[in-house]
């Protein structure tokens, strides 16, 4: 399959999984079985989460300019709830990182996306304000985003999840939950840069060229842009629970097909 191709087929997973409640880690790594091992490169990793951490940027602003002024409070509270995924995501990276590039293990924890998709569809609505979580709350949430570290565990159906079980109202449960994205997506871009530089070190070639690492940048950042758009829609009409039709699905196909050896 020509690059191209491969570049425009993640990079619209990435934008689209990234954000709606199905895992990206999860489709990245079922249909990266298809496409072959050009999807395993760190320096793609980087510019398609690049491109979504920019849809966050964008499409949040007005709620990151006031981390800065009147909602200062808030950044610890960020800067604790990554704490649990930093500490998982490493722990997993450095001692068993064959387990997340798991298929079965992705079909598996695609049915539990769709169980915690369920339970978030028959929360009651709560009214509480990000800006007043406690710091037990933000650990807490980080907590349910750790569990995401998991591939086909959707981290914004966990953090959601968690923020509403907290106490939050849909818009300040979805907007905790993509604030946290920030240092959560930053980190994982970091690690992936690390990668890069030590194969440039290495000596060794890039995995893509400078035209088609921006090409997967920019498709990742435009469809990021409508899929988080689509997500805030979907979450102020109580809605993100019909995701789980997708993903229970679809994870009992991923299933069969890996105890198949298919994939």
């Amino acid at each position: 399959m020509h690059p191209i191709l491969i570049v425009l087929i993640l990079a619209v997973i990435q934008g689209i999984a990234e954000f709606l409640p199905i895992s990206s880690s999860g489709h990245l790594v079922i249909f990266g079985r298809f496409l072959g091992k050009a999807t395993e490169s760190p320096t793609m990793e980087i510019i398609l989460h690049a491109g979504t951490l920019g849809s966050i940027l964008v499409v949040f602003w007005r709620r990151i300019l006031n981390l800065l002024t009147s909602d200062r409070r808030v950044i610890p509270l960020l800067i604790v709830g990554t704490i649990p995924a930093a500490v998982v995501g490493l722990t997993l990276k450095s001692q068993c990182e064959w387990l997340l590039k798991n298929p079965l293990l992705a079909g598996c924890m695609l049915l539990v996306t769709g169980g915690i998709l369920i339970v978030l569809g028959r929360l009651k609505p709560r009214e509480g304000e990000y800006q007043s979580m406690s710091w037990w709350s933000a650990i807490a949430v980080g907590a349910f985003q750790a569990v995401a570290v998991l591939p086909g565990v959707s981290r914004s159906g966990s953090t959601i999840l968690g923020g509403r079980m907290l106490g939050l109202k849909n818009d300040d449960s979805v907007t905790f939950s993509f604030l946290l994205a920030i240092p959560a997506i930053g980190g994982a871009t970091v690690l992936a840069l690390k990668d890069v530089v030590e194969t440039i070190q290495a000596g060794e070639a890039l995995d893509y060229s400078l035209t088609e690492m921006a090409l997967g940048a920019v498709v990742s950042f435009i469809v990021g842009i409508v899929a988080l758009k689509w997500l805030i829609g979907w979450s102020k009409q109580d809605r993100l629970h019909w995701f789980a039709w997708w993903c229970i699905p679809f994870g009992i196909v991923v299933i069969v097909l890996a105890l198949t050896h298919v994939i």
